[in-house]
């Protein structure tokens, strides 16, 4: 292969996603469940191929171009290439901003998790238009959860139908992460609306040309609020106000101040928002006051998925570029060779080779089936037949999303750079893609709460929560699985290697809890490695499932087609290398967080 020479990109494997939806997860059962009675296996997967086909077709072909051509604001307007609005269109012509919603409410009345798969194929595609209908379906569901009838009846089918877009409005400029204190301000007036006044930064979407109308989800502060989290309310606040048969749509007071300038995501507008410049931006209180963190969490935890999803897909699609330039890229001969007239090999015969791409395999798939598990969650906490099982999966949903979202974005991200080093120097070449894909990704170990963000949740919310419920379903979810494949010889090194790590992680668990009861601060300094060690161990959990499916269908293997052996024999090798190779890096990590290691605690900011 020469530099610039043509390659047919494959951003998912049609039977990954088949492996993932009906063997890892038995998604098939799902149409037991009353909801989903008049659907069938073959609507399924009509649904994926349309998503498929939309990807090929409108998200795939500006890629690059998106990224290249940056959206632009003249002061009055923003301007974005126009296969973005192409793209929205299909994709909101297809109904997928609508497809998880009850057919009476004009969805498609999908599952969850046949939803995420299709966003999966969007995003693979093209990250960055894929961010707005990502955003959109986030904020209408926030919309539709919490806001008034009122409200639902006048910005849900416009949103549904791709009218309107939707974004969510937290980050302030002085304030990230720390929302307990925002600064932005909510005036009611005798109509029942609110005037808003303040600044946004880092808002996704903000701004666009694709859309009529977007609808802002923002947090603010009615006057007199408690302080901290406490006193946040959550309030719909459109860029422009719909009129009525009497009355023409206005523009409210929001006002874009600026755009951002991305590393990566470049075709999603990234922007500075001022609201209330000119009086007030009129907006509309959802829920109850007071209440808006609360409502607001369930839009984060969806996006905290997604960006799991979205990174994951990310690292995949370099995998998969790597891998076929692997294949085809002639260099050197082996060790053994010392005939300078041979024919040179594959670069995929190198030892060195086939350990990046096997780690690329076990980071991207690994992290693909963990964030199918969470979807799946999703909608067992939705429609799960009994309470006490949509009450379980709720658990353990709120109790895994930390690692959904940080684990793919860390190791994902860690398999784009070495999917990198595998093209050597093509691979830091803009003739390319995985240079972008590296750019577009590193952006999701920050995107909805940072690493450390996410580490503080788990260690000191998520855990001890109500008792350590969630922490105790996983821990009999991961039993059971090692119970079930220890009778197989082929998984038995697998078996133990889990075994020693979630007796590990046990462990660990007790001793920090009681270094936070001593000493909260120190207790948390180290979270982040908990983090790692925590994700190591469930993502181990995940690649058992699936090497236990592989050998059940190796079990029969002169019965397998070719393809379909090799297909069973890389999972299995895959779950052996992350097993023998990555979770046994838990065991210096816990010496640390068990000594209650203070070097980084203890150094002091005038050191440095």
């Amino acid at each position: 292969m020469v530099m610039g020479q043509a390659m047919r990109e494959q951003f998912l494997k049609d039977r990954d996603i088949e492996f993932l939806l009906y063997e890892f997860l038995d998604t098939e059962a799902l149409l037991q469940r009353p909801r989903y009675r008049e659907h069938s296996r073959e609507v399924f997967e009509a649904t994926l191929n349309t998503a498929k086909t939309i990807a090929d077709n409108y998200f795939a072909n500006h890629y690059a171009k998106g990224d290249t051509n940056e959206p632009t604001f003249d002061g009055e307007k923003v301007t974005l290439i126009d296969e973005t609005k192409a793209a929205w269109d299909a994709f909101a012509e297809a109904g997928f901003l609508a497809a998880h919603y009850d057919f009476d409410e004009g969805g498609m009345q999908l599952p969850e998790v046949i939803l995420r798969s299709a966003m999966a194929y969007i995003n693979a595609a093209n990250v960055g238009s894929a961010a707005y209908p990502f955003l959109t379906l986030g904020a209408a569901n926030l919309v539709h959860s919490y806001a008034s009838d009122e409200l639902k009846a006048r910005y849900l089918p416009p949103m549904m139908d791709g009218r309107y877009a939707g974004t969510m409005a937290l980050t302030e400029p002085d304030q990230g992460s720390a929302l307990g204190d925002i600064r932005t301000t909510a005036t009611p007036t005798e109509d029942g609306s609110y005037r808003l006044r303040g600044q946004k930064m880092f808002i996704s979407g903000g701004d666009q040309s694709i859309t009529e109308n977007i609808v802002h989800m923002v947090l603010a502060r009615i006057k007199d609020a408690p302080p901290g989290v406490k006193g946040i309310s959550l309030f719909l606040v459109p860029k422009i106000i719909p009129g009525n048969d009497s009355q023409a749509s206005t523009r409210n007071d929001v006002k874009l101040a600026g755009l951002l300038h991305k590393m990566g995501y470049r075709n999603t507008t990234s922007t500075v928002l001022s609201f209330g410049e000119d009086g007030g931006a009129i907006g509309y209180l959802v829920g109850e006051p007071h209440r808006g963190l609360h409502y607001m969490f369930q839009m984060m935890n969806e996006a905290r998925i997604g960006v799991g999803t979205g990174a994951a897909v990310l690292g995949y699609r370099g995998y998969q570029h790597a891998l076929q330039y692997a294949k085809e890229r002639p260099q050197g001969r082996l060790p053994s060779n010392r005939d300078p007239q041979s024919r040179q090999l594959p670069i995929i015969q190198h030892a060195d080779v086939r350990r990046m791409l096997l780690m690329q395999k076990s980071y991207a798939e690994g992290g693909l089936a963990l964030c199918f598990y969470a979807s799946s969650l999703v909608e067992d906490a939705h429609s799960g037949n009994t309470p006490v099982e949509r009450e379980k999966a709720s658990e353990l949903l709120d109790l895994l999303t930390p690692i959904v979202k940080s684990w793919p974005s860390k190791y994902c991200l860690k398999a784009n750079a070495l999917a990198i080093q595998v093209l050597g120097g093509s691979g830091y070449i803009r003739e390319y893609p995985l240079e972008q894909l590296y750019r577009d990704n590193r952006l999701n170990p920050i995107h909805e709460g940072t690493e450390g963000i996410q580490a503080l949740d788990l260690l000191g919310r998520k855990v001890p929560a109500k008792g350590m419920a969630g922490y105790q379903i996983l821990a009999k979810e991961i039993q059971q699985t090692l119970t079930a494949c220890s009778g197989d010889p082929a998984l038995r090194p697998l078996v133990e290697g889990l075994r020693s790590g979630l007796s590990q992680l046990n462990g660990v668990t007790e001793n920090l809890l009681l270094q936070m009861s001593a000493n909260p601060d120190r207790g948390l300094a180290n979270a982040t490695l908990y983090l790692d060690v925590f994700g190591r161990v469930v993502v181990s959990w995940i690649w058992l499932r699936q090497a236990a499916i592989a050998t059940v269908k190796l079990a029969d293997n002169a019965a397998l087609p070719e393809e379909e052996a090799n297909f069973y024999h890389g999972k299995l090798q895959a779950a052996r290398y992350y097993i023998e190779w990555e979770l046994p890096e838990i065991t210096p990590q816990i010496a640390l967080l068990e000594s209650g290691n203070g070097t980084p605690f203890e150094m002091q900011s005038d050191w440095f």
